[in-house]
């Protein structure tokens, strides 16, 4: 892979990001988790930290709390047998255990701080960030209850794909149905996740269609990109919502899909999902300002989301993950000269020197736009997980 001295030389040079990202990750965002978010009264975390870390709302959302579950299992069973960690994930495992779900066993959006339902389990995402949690507190620490919903759970949301909402959907039935692009591209991630349950047979069952559904039915030829909604055909669809690009989740579900090609052994996946990385971030890189728009219009016209033009936390760290893995996965000097030029936006924008962990939100000239450290989308797993999966891909250049 690494044949001439340029990509030996590119290898070298981006190795020694490495430990930047082992020490930020190690030494800075999971201690303020640790310390600002546990909530010692009712369990679970609080997740709506100011920017020095002080509680400003209390509801919890249940995709976070899972997300948390998931990072500190994950970092348990990756990095460091940690008690303290495995705890901590045990804490908000118990919350969610507890009150999370309704009697049908679908997960809950919001609750109080106390678990008292809030918002109705219309949203699969919170099933998704479940099953994570308890597929890696389970790998963390075995038991059958925490497999048991793992595997309950991620049945339900193969049941729900073709009607992600259920009876809470508003959409009137028939005249614009259209298909999704974040639960194929989340499946990617989740299917690996749940393989020490579910079993390699079930995953080479399921991983077959979900890369047909990201690489062929949302990805558009022609353009070079992809699609956040098309209808339920796999055709364009000439509105808002299928007009809609989210340069965000293209490159973070092509790195799931790297990963995908590597346990498939297929090169030519990886170069595909390289080559869509790329594509990516050269039409969603803002030329004046710097950074990733959050979202665009495929045709260029105005998109409908007033927050179209904010640099986000989550997007650029995903891509840094995408662009390591990239290199590492094809020696493609490109992947290279775009990671240094994200890292210096991202570690220059996003994180806050003085209080510890990142911003979250910029307006289009980088300035920081909330100044808070986690909220209603902003949890404890996009940096950490980020952080982890750079730190480890460039070690082993």
């Amino acid at each position: 892979m690494l044949s001439n001295t340029a990509t030996t030389e590119a290898a070298h040079s981006l190795k020694s990001y490495s430990l930047q990202y082992k020490t930020e990750l190690l030494d800075s965002i999971l201690p303020f988790w640790m310390k600002h978010s546990l909530d010692q009264q009712n369990g679970g975390f609080f997740t709506c930290l100011d920017q020095f870390g002080h509680v400003y709302d209390t509801d919890k959302f249940i995709w976070l709390q899972g997300r948390q579950v998931w990072c500190f299992a994950y970092m348990y069973n990756n990095i460091e047998k940690k008690q303290e960690w495995l705890d901590i994930a045990k804490h908000g495992a118990d919350f969610l255990i507890k009150h999370g779900r309704d009697e049908e066993g679908n997960w809950y959006f919001s609750l109080t701080a106390e678990g008292k339902p809030l918002v109705q389990p219309y949203n699969i995402f919170s099933d998704c960030f479940a099953t994570m949690a308890f597929a890696a507190l389970d790998k963390a620490s075995p038991s059958d209850e925490y497999k048991k919903i793992a595997l309950t759970t991620f049945d339900n949301i193969i049941a729900r794909r073709q009607n992600t909402k259920g009876k809470y959907n508003k959409n009137f039935p028939g005249t614009r149905s259209l298909k999704n692009f974040s639960l194929p591209m989340i499946l990617c991630n989740l299917s690996l996740e749940l393989e020490h349950i579910i079993g390699k047979e079930k995953v080479n069952e399921l991983v077959p269609d979900i890369i047909h559904e990201v690489m062929e039915v949302f990805y558009q030829p022609k353009l070079g990109l992809v699609l956040e909604n098309v209808n339920v055909d796999g055709s364009f669809a000439d509105c808002f919502e299928g007009r809609l690009m989210n340069p965000g989740h293209t490159i973070e579900a092509m790195w799931f899909i790297m990963d995908l090609g590597i346990r498939l052994n297929d090169k030519s996946l990886i170069d595909k999902a390289v080559t869509i990385m790329l594509n990516t971030l050269e039409y969603g890189w803002d030329k004046e300002y710097g950074g990733i728009f959050y979202f665009l219009d495929i045709q260029g016209h105005p998109p409908q989301q007033l927050e179209w033009d904010q640099k986000l936390w989550w997007v650029h760290v995903e891509a840094l993950v995408a662009l390591a893995k990239g290199f590492q996965h094809t020696g493609d000097l490109r992947c290279k000269e775009w990671f240094e030029k994200v890292h210096d936006y991202t570690w220059s924008h996003f994180k806050d020197e003085q209080y510890g962990e990142w911003f979250g939100y910029l307006n289009r000239r980088g300035e920081v736009l909330l100044p808070l450290k986690g909220g209603k989308w902003k949890g404890c797993f996009h940096i950490p997980r980020s952080l982890y999966q750079v730190w480890k891909t460039l070690e082993t250049l």
